[in-house]
């Protein structure tokens, strides 16, 4: 599995079992959007009042084959899947961000390098290993999640398979305001003396999904930090309100998927900054 960026200890235990069921959200009262499929690439249209982009993607496949079986044609592939937009810098934004999450800064400076260099991997790893029968592979998707002139979130949906029991699996969510090319972080929407009292709201609706008694312990059957709950670093912003997702691993055995915890804006009015990027949501 690949050295995940920043939280690199951590992500080497997320792994997954079923893809997270997340909502696609308007982008605005009258908004309509079409899809047309076409062999790799959708192209989406969209109004003047959100952004237009279409979805490309690379596709690199190792010329080594798996088993010296001719019946047998399977190799090692790297398939990214992403949006492109007519603004660059919000590309450019996204790359960066895989990249980011890949743990290939300065090694890789596009998508396209960073395919290939997992399969340049694979084949070293076969010339080193004779006779392995492998077939490993990795995959990108981005998928737009939100779309609005001033807040799009991107979810990355993470895989790989480079030997062992089962692949590795990541979620994460990319959120970002391409008006000001800021990052939107949790920091940028909730005020420095909120952050306890969202955690202990998201708490208790913690343990009102799970069943869980307010003095039951965090310790058993979930993997928080000496039984404390926390937050996930993983969030969207939906009509619902802000929507945290635990990836495989974080807090759960790897058998119980991913865990979302959604919060509503209404219980947390008061601890809410005055940000442009929340008036979607009003």
């Amino acid at each position: 599995m690949p050295h995940l960026a920043k939280n690199n200890c951590k992500m080497k235990k997320i792994l997954l079992v079923v893809l997270a069921v997340t909502g696609l959200y308007a982008c605005s009262q009258k908004k309509t959007e079409k899809v047309i499929d076409s062999a790799s690439t959708a192209v989406t249209q969209t109004d003047t009042d959100s952004l237009t982009y279409s979805y490309d993607s690379v596709k690199i496949y190792s010329k080594t084959k798996v088993s010296a079986n001719k019946l047998i044609t399977d190799t090692a592939k790297a398939v990214i899947r992403y949006p492109v937009f007519q603004d660059q810098a919000v590309n450019k934004f996204l790359e960066d961000r895989v990249i980011g999450i890949s743990g290939k800064q300065g090694e890789n400076k596009n998508y396209r390098e960073l395919a290939t260099g997992f399969i340049k991997k694979y084949d070293t790893y076969i010339a080193s290993n004779k006779g392995a029968e492998e077939t490993w592979f990795q995959k990108m998707d981005l998928k737009m999640k939100a779309n609005y002139p001033n807040y799009m979130s991107v979810l990355l949906v993470f895989s790989d398979y480079q030997g062992g029991a089962h692949p590795n699996y990541l979620f994460t969510y990319f959120n970002y305001n391409p008006k000001t090319y800021q990052t939107i972080t949790l920091d940028s929407i909730i005020t420095a003396d909120g952050m306890p009292k969202l955690r202990a709201i998201g708490e208790n609706i913690f343990r009102r999904n799970e069943n869980l008694a307010p003095n039951a312990s965090l310790s058993e059957g979930y993997f928080f930090d000496q039984g404390v709950f926390s937050l996930p670093e993983t969030f969207t912003l939906s009509k619902e309100g802000i929507k945290f997702l635990y990836n495989p691993y974080e807090i759960k055995a790897y058998a119980a998927g991913t865990t979302e915890l959604i919060i509503p804006f209404s219980k947390i009015k008061d601890i809410m900054k005055e940000s442009s990027v929340l008036i979607n949501f009003k």
